[in-house]
């Protein structure tokens, strides 16, 4: 859902060629797997398109290649830490952070509840692209 979110809201901002947006998952449950339906739903109803792709693991060369690595919860933020063996480049964070606030995004798959988890997911993305550019939304 971010990976899509994000690509949206840097699409309108017309700044895509400034950003390269790539999802990974942090454990291996899901690898392989396209967009679950709920957030496919979610997304159709708030006028996002899907980013379509395939859910991969991150890998330490992840770490190394990309600026930010953005983790939803604390458990996605163990893991991040774990894969790339720390963070001494401090390039690990959780995406509420940038919102004010370190939360944890509501996982819908334990809620079932997308439209929650869209609007954490919504609100971290808005506060990153407005760190990232230094503008107002």
């Amino acid at each position: 859902m971010a990976q899509s979110v994000m690509t949206h809201l840097v699409k309108e901002a017309h700044l895509e060629h400034l950003f390269e947006i790539e999802s990974a998952a942090t454990s291996r449950e899901e690898i392989g797997n396209s967009p679950h339906y709920g957030t496919v739903n979610e997304l159709k109803y708030r006028g996002i398109p899907v980013v379509p792709h395939r859910a991969v693991q991150m890998t330490k060369a992840d770490y190394e290649y990309y600026d930010y690595l953005i983790g939803m919860d604390t458990a996605n933020i163990r893991n991040m830490n774990r894969i790339a063996e720390g963070d001494p480049e401090g390039k690990i964070y959780k995406l509420l952070s940038f919102a004010g606030d370190g939360s944890d995004v509501a996982d819908p798959w334990y809620t079932g509840d997308f439209a929650t988890t869209y609007r954490d997911v919504l609100r971290g993305c808005q506060a990153l692209l407005q760190k990232l550019t230094k503008r107002e939304l």
